[in-house]
């Protein structure tokens, strides 16, 4: 090391790519806990997490597998899926006394009408205010699952080998995906029952 000059060895998380510090550090100064939105193929995680001096404390969480206790058997990794895990994240908080919050999307880029977005609709349909520009959401069709059941009924008529192939796990599970909004609508409906 040269004399005079200071070495700062950087945080493990930031070398390794997993946290923006500079974005942490913003969202901290917002005082609102943080509502964490985490994916992956099959999977949605939502947290809502307070920043505590000797660790973030998470309050309430809810993961897309939970789903399946309310009737959600399709893929628990796509928009609808995320905006269910969202709502359920949200009714949770409401329960706590949470009312605020705000959005931390981690080292994911802001794509709009993402899933992150679709689990963000689901808690501010919760009741939790969370600043963000509505034209990031995603559109109430493809919310719903529209967009799956247009193309499973696209897919059905042309090629039914791939229709089969594609849709093998709805097939399996005897989910009707080609009316994926009617079993979104009566899933969304049980977890609001679950909390009124």
């Amino acid at each position: 090391m040269g004399k005079g000059k200071t070495y700062i060895i950087p945080h493990r998380r930031r070398r390794e790519g997993r946290t923006d510090y500079r974005k942490r550090l913003r969202l901290l100064k917002s005082h609102l806990p943080r509502f964490v939105v985490r994916k992956s193929l099959n999977n949605i995680i939502c947290q809502i997490i307070e920043f505590m001096p000797k660790g973030d404390k998470v309050i309430v969480s809810a993961d897309s597998k939970e789903l399946k206790k309310f009737g959600w058997l399709g893929n628990c990794g796509n928009i609808p899926a995320a905006y269910l895990t969202g709502l359920l994240c949200g009714l949770r908080a409401k329960k706590k006394g949470i009312e605020r919050s705000v959005l931390d999307i981690g080292m994911y880029r802001s794509v709009k009408g993402s899933r992150i977005y679709g689990a963000l609709k689901g808690a501010l349909d919760a009741g939790i205010s969370i600043p963000h520009s509505p034209d990031i959401l995603p559109k109430e069709e493809r919310i719903k699952g529209m967009h799956i059941s247009n193309y499973a009924k696209k897919l059905k008529k042309e090629n039914m080998s791939k229709y089969k192939k594609m849709f093998a796990n709805y097939i399996k599970k005897n989910v009707d995906v080609e009316n994926l909004d009617k079993v979104f609508e009566a899933v969304k409906n049980k977890i609001s029952k679950a909390f009124s």
